[in-house]
């Protein structure tokens, strides 16, 4: 109560700019905290969630037919595809905010395993993300030639060669952008795990709005920290895009080109690029 009365009696005294500057000087360990925690969470449970997303697309694009898989491993992919759609679609369907409720609270009643509040919130970010990175993936698999699967195949690869070697590597480059976008995403709804007090950066600003009673300048101040992160993580992930897709020419063999330098790695126009 004194609190809020002193807040209140500077508050006549300060205009928007100067509560703005005034959160900034006094408050600035608390926010820098914020940002730490946000973006340890968003980049750790993407990281995860991507391997996890990667398992996941991976098993359930295995062939469960007649020709490739015999009578006992086709009723075991076939409930191991049902689990997964289950879990797919049960943390895709639901919000994040409830997911956070119910992983922190729930282990506890359920279970009797208690997670601090920054362990609960990794986990929830991470099962969140690799739901959704499931179906990307899925998508980015299903989006490559189907003649190189068929390929493989020929050359006596099985499913997890082929995958390693040939799908992954391209589908993982189409599906960067998804990935990229799936980590900004989570850098904003961090802001959720507020309600199992995680200190993230939103929880930071509502314990500095409850002590100034200012809430306009606070969360005025927490957003544009927010658009920072975000617009600077996209400028970054584009740039590595950039870099990934290589140049935009490329020097092609013609029928003038040696039969040597089209065979040999290091022939004089094997793979030459120009810019």
């Amino acid at each position: 109560m004194t609190t809020a009365l002193l807040a209140a009696a500077e508050a006549g005294g300060r205009n928007f700019w100067e509560w703005v500057a005034h959160v900034v000087q006094d408050y600035w360990p608390w926010l820098l905290k914020g940002v730490g925690v946000t973006m340890f969470l968003a980049l750790t449970g993407t990281l995860v969630g991507v391997a996890l997303g990667l398992g996941v697309g991976v098993v359930r694009t295995i062939p469960s037919d007649k020709h490739s898989a015999g009578p006992v491993r086709r009723v075991v992919l076939k409930a191991v595809n049902i689990l997964l759609a289950i879990y797919v679609e049960v943390f895709r369907g639901t919000p994040m905010m409830v997911q956070a409720m119910v992983v922190y609270f729930g282990l506890g009643m359920a279970f009797q395993i208690r997670l601090d509040v920054v362990t609960a919130g990794l986990l929830v970010v991470s099962i969140n993300t690799g739901a959704y990175m499931a179906e990307i993936v899925r998508g980015g698999i299903q989006s490559i030639d189907r003649g190189q699967f068929e390929a493989a195949k020929a050359v006596g690869m099985n499913h997890w060669d082929t995958m390693r070697g040939v799908i992954l590597p391209q589908a993982i480059r189409n599906i960067l952008p998804a990935t990229g976008n799936e980590f900004v995403i989570n850098i904003k709804d961090t802001s959720v795990l507020m309600v199992i007090g995680t200190s993230e950066l939103f929880f930071q600003g509502k314990t500095i709005d409850g002590i100034l009673y200012q809430t306009f300048p606070v969360y005025l101040l927490v957003a544009a920290i927010y658009l920072v992160l975000t617009f600077t993580t996209t400028r970054l992930l584009r740039l590595l895009e950039r870099h990934l897709e290589g140049p935009a020419n490329f020097t092609l063999a013609t029928s003038s080109t040696t039969p040597e330098s089209i065979l040999m790695a290091g022939g004089e126009n094997y793979g030459r690029r120009t810019r």
